[in-house]
């Protein structure tokens, strides 16, 4: 039944109780609310209530009204199958009343109208709506200053809404409403003009970003590109001169100021990135880009405290700067019949904006904006030297881990870094005259923060950034001898500063530390590890990951200096505060592991930090990650006495392994990597472990995500547990193998077919009845096409290769599979017709399939082969030839034992220091599964010569009718291969 005016009392009611402290009252109303939704009237009624002038005071009821007239309009606006949804004519009177209500005096009442007409506008622009901006547009003119700010608040809102729709009608309507849009001038000093005038801005940016489709894409010129930028440009020079003026005596206005300035250089930033080559214009990147620059390196006093504002043209300068749309093209000549291509436009474009560039940017201003970057802005200030000496725990990570955008020192370095690598030749030799003389000005034994030390700190940080290009000019082991280990010499508080940067000179630069200095800048790094300032410890920490991480990290140099190195790791973490400091410190330790041997001596003093930061860790995910990914490369490192810190691990395991617990969606796949080391470096299995295997189905049932890693996991089981394991766990993993197979795609099959093979060769009478459901499944793979797709033809291979096992491990098992109704049913289900009986089908597989296996494989196809031969079956003489063909070139062609990848050990090791042979690890165990296979003992030279005589006696002179049938050159070999005279 419809809502009506006398219904308005009512759900004013409603609205008001839904807002009570008091749950008994404010669950009915939220009811009565959620059930008149759907109900005819129910919109029109939250408009009146929006719009009553006599609520006007009664804000936080109108805005409830507002909130349930947006859910409603993206529920109810369109129609849906379990309901009618609002009308076309109530649709038509909310979208009047919404237009008749523009002078709204409260803002946030204000606001949420424009949200409601963008909603709308989104469903019904411009086939149900098209008046929409004509309107708009038409009050503009006699609008009074307040209903012209809610105007272009509107036109905001509905203009962003729209942007957002990405089909290619949508985009060609919002393309089309830039032309109906007027920009709008007004120069009143109230408020509200300036508010306006805002709006006005975001419109203009909302039309040229998201209205046309990116130059660099259609090589189209965007015309509203030529014409918006300088006017942007004009302002932003127009505004700049109030920035101090109105500073003390109109702050509200100064903020007005601030914010116009910053957000016309972000829209000159955002159109250059959306239109590369129409903003590549003389008449717009030149002034624009001088206009940057010229800020940069020569601002007014006043503007140098204008941050954000610096930071927009140095984000202006690097965009242009590393911009690809704007490098000159290397390629020839670009041509085809049609006449010019877009790559030819393309080039020409380039070349042309690389020909404004290279006048705008002489090296005389190439080399006095590389000095200004250096000299002015990567010198600490005041207030940062406070900030440093408050928190430095905080101090670095805004250092070092802010985004480059937010912060104008990263801002300066990120524009440097840029500037440097287009110009590295005449830039590099400039640097190294700054670093000179900044060295030369400041000697290593200096206690006082003078400018010079401030600016040798500048020059530090400016070689540290360009270490690929500066390492040409510029000697490590020079300066490192002749500066920079002098420097740690003074320890003196202030010398902090200086510290800290060779601490980053001595990360970045890694790759160009030799042999004869490694030693010296580990000991380096240790003595910075330890300073009594946290943030050069922690700039230290991460110098140690770069240097332990490098390929040509030298282990004898570090090895007496690890027992330092994990004392000071676990100093470090009990006194830093930050949670990314904890990441930081954890990072090394994990790093540490992963590359050093020598870790069992540490091994106690490991595990009770670990067992420290789980505890201390709860709720802290990425902590938490770290610290699993530390604790894998633990137990990898601990190899064969992994045990002894079970204690420590396995609750953690347990806990991170659990698919219910509050942290799972985060820790579940480090947590499964863990586990996975853990087993595959057990020299035993325990009760713990062999108690956590059903967790593994409980993960899979969820989803495959983890499929391969949970591969592996299966394989340690098998491996670890051997009989005990499968008693213990028959039906789980019967369970998973069916889960598995038939429900993961080639990749999948493929990566779990070998753990059903080793499974059968380890219990090859017990687990082929366990499995029949996924036995079946292998069959029907084998009996069905693979199109000649190769993964489809690996899988029927391999799946081949299982059956061929089953039939020489456990014959009767086979025969019986081969001859249940129930894999008759499949094969009927899956459409696999079969001529012959399916053992006879499976012969089929084995010949064809005997090309596209491991020399192991081929061996069990050319068994399975021979044991067809002592069927009782007519059909088998037909296929006589190709068996005994398919059997001596198997003979001939060589079966050793191993290939070489299995004799090698598994290319997937954890590989250690230790000696495999005499440890109980997971490859050994492998290995030693490999050589006591029955394929491999067994010969099949014997197994042939044998099983020919069982088909002789039964088929009689059949039988050497079918022999004669062999070509002469064939026979020849059969008898060479079987050592017959």
């Amino acid at each position: 039944m419809a809502l009506s005016v006398s219904d308005l009392s009512a759900i004013y009611s409603l609205l008001a109780n839904s807002m009570s402290q008091d749950e008994s009252i404010r669950k009915p109303a939220e009811s009565a609310l959620a059930q008149s939704e759907s109900r005819p009237g129910f919109c029109s009624c939250l408009m009146e209530v929006i719009t009553a002038k006599d609520l006007a005071s009664q804000v936080d009821i109108r805005l409830m009204a507002s909130v349930y007239f947006k859910n409603s309009i993206n529920r109810y606006w369109r129609k849906r199958r379990d309901s009618s949804g609002i009308s076309n004519e109530e649709k038509q009177h909310l979208k009047q009343k919404l237009l008749s209500h523009l002078r709204e005096e409260n803002y946030q009442i204000a606001q949420m109208l424009a949200v409601l007409i963008s909603k709308i506008a989104r469903f019904d622009y411009p086939r149900e709506w098209p008046e929409l901006f004509s309107f708009l547009a038409q009050q503009l003119p006699s609008a009074d200053v307040l209903t012209s700010h809610r105007i272009f608040m509107i036109l905001f809102r509905t203009l962003k809404e729209l942007s957002t729709k990405r089909l290619t009608a949508d985009q060609r309507n919002f393309a089309e409403s830039y032309n109906s849009n007027g920009k709008e001038q007004h120069h009143d000093d109230l408020y509200l003009t300036c508010e306006r005038w805002l709006f006005c801005l975001k419109i203009i940016c909302q039309l040229v970003i998201s209205g046309f489709q990116s130059d660099a894409k259609c090589i189209q010129e965007i015309r509203p590109v030529k014409e918006v930028s300088p006017v942007l440009l004009n302002a932003a020079q127009s505004f700049l001169p109030y920035y101090t003026s109105l500073q003390n005596r109109h702050p509200k206005f100064w903020e007005f100021i601030k914010r116009a300035c910053t957000k016309l250089m972000k829209v000159l930033v955002a159109i250059q990135q959306r239109h590369p080559y129409s903003f590549g214009d003389i008449c717009v990147l030149q002034p624009v880009l001088n206009f940057c620059l010229n800020k940069i390196t020569d601002p007014e006093p006043d503007i140098l405290s204008f941050e954000q504002f610096l930071i927009k043209c140095m984000v202006m300068a690097k965009s242009v700067f590393e911009c690809k749309e704007y490098k000159p093209s290397v390629t020839g000549r670009v041509m085809d019949e049609n006449g010019v291509t877009l790559e030819q436009m393309k080039k020409t474009i380039s070349n042309a904006v690389a020909g404004v560039l290279t006048r705008l940017l002489p090296n005389e201003r190439i080399v006095l904006l590389c000095n200004v970057l250096i000299r002015r802005y990567f010198v600490l200030t005041t207030s940062d030297l406070e900030e440093w000496y408050e928190n430095p725990e905080v101090f670095h990570h805004e250092q070092d881990m802010v985004q480059w955008t937010e912060k104008l020192r990263p801002c300066a370095e990120a524009l440097y870094i840029v500037l440097f690598e287009n110009h590295s030749q005449l830039l590099a030799p400039i640097v190294v005259s700054i670093l000179q003389e900044a060295m030369n000005g400041c000697p290593t034994s200096t206690t006082e923060i003078t400018p010079g030390l401030l600016l040798k700190d500048a020059a530090y940080g400016a070689a540290a950034y360009v270490y690929y290009e500066l390492s040409n000019y510029l000697s490590f082991r020079d300066w490192f001898n002749g500066a920079l280990s002098l420097e740690l010499s003074n320890d003196h508080p202030n010398m902090r500063i200086i510290h800290r940067k060779v601490a980053l000179i001595l990360g970045q630069w890694v790759s160009e530390i030799k042999n004869d200095t490694k030693r010296a800048v580990y000991c380096a790094l240790i003595r910075l590890l330890q300073d009594k300032d946290l943030s050069v410890r922690l700039a230290a920490c991460r110098s140690l990951c770069l240097h332990v991480e490098d390929a040509n990290f030298s282990e004898k140099d570090f090895s007496d200096l690890l027992s330092v190195c994990w004392g000071s790791c676990f100093k470090l973490v009990k006194e830093v505060q930050e949670f990314d400091s904890k990441v930081q410190v954890l990072n090394l330790i994990s790093v540490l592991l992963g590359h050093v041997n020598e870790v069992i001596p540490y091994a106690s003093n490991l595990m009770h930090f670990f067992q420290m930061v789980w505890e201390e860790s709860s709720g802290e995910s990425l902590l938490r990650i770290q610290l699993l990914i530390a604790l894998r490369n633990f137990v990898i490192a601990l190899g064969y006495q992994s045990p002894s810190c079970y204690s420590m691990l396995l609750p953690i395991l347990q806990k991170g392994i659990d698919i219910n617990g509050p942290d799972e969606i985060n820790l579940l796949e480090d947590s499964m990597l863990l586990w996975e080391a853990t087993l595959s470096h057990a020299p035993a299995m325990v009760p713990q472990l062999l108690a956590y295997f059903p967790g593994l189905l409980e993960i899979l049932e969820r989803n495959f995500d983890h499929l391969q890693v949970a591969v592996d996991i299966i394989e340690d089981y098998i491996i670890l547990g051997g009989r005990e394991f499968l008693s213990m766990h028959a039906s789980s993993v019967a369970k998973l193998l069916d889960l598995i197979v038939g429900n993961v795609n080639d990749r999948g099959l493929l990566s779990i077919l070998p753990i059903i093979d080793i499974l059968i060769l380890c219990f090859p009478m017990e687990v082929p009845p366990l499995i029949s459901s996924t036995l079946q499944k292998l069959v029907v793979i084998c009996l069905s096409g693979d199109d000649g797709d190769p993964s489809k033809t690996a899988v029927k291979a391999s799946s081949a290769a299982i059956i061929a096992r089953i039939l020489v491990m456990n014959t009767n098992y086979l025969a019986q599979l081969t001859s249940e109704p129930s894999l008759s049913s499949v094969l009927q289900q899956t459409g696999v017709a079969i001529e012959d009986n399916i053992l006879l089908s499976l012969v089929d597989v084995w010949l064809d399939k005997v090309d596209n296996v491991s020399l192991p494989q081929k061996k069990a196809f050319g068994l399975a082969l021979s044991i067809i031969l002592t069927l009782r079956l007519p059909q088998v003489l037909d296929k006589l030839d190709q068996i005994l063909s398919v059997c001596t070139s198997v003979i001939l062609g060589g079966t050793d034992d191993l290939t070489e990848e299995e004799s090698s050990g598994d290319n997937m090791s954890y590989g250690r220091s230790h000696d495999e042979d005499l440890l109980p690890s997971k490859e050994l165990r492998r290995r030693q599964i490999k050589v006591s296979d029955p394929i491999n003992r067994l010969s099949l030279e014997n197994s042939v010569r044998d099983n020919l005589q069982t088909c002789a006696a039964l088929h009689g002179e059949s039988f050497n009718s079918a022999i004669a049938k062999i070509h002469p050159a064939a026979f020849a070999q059969l008898k060479q291969a079987l050592n017959m005279p």
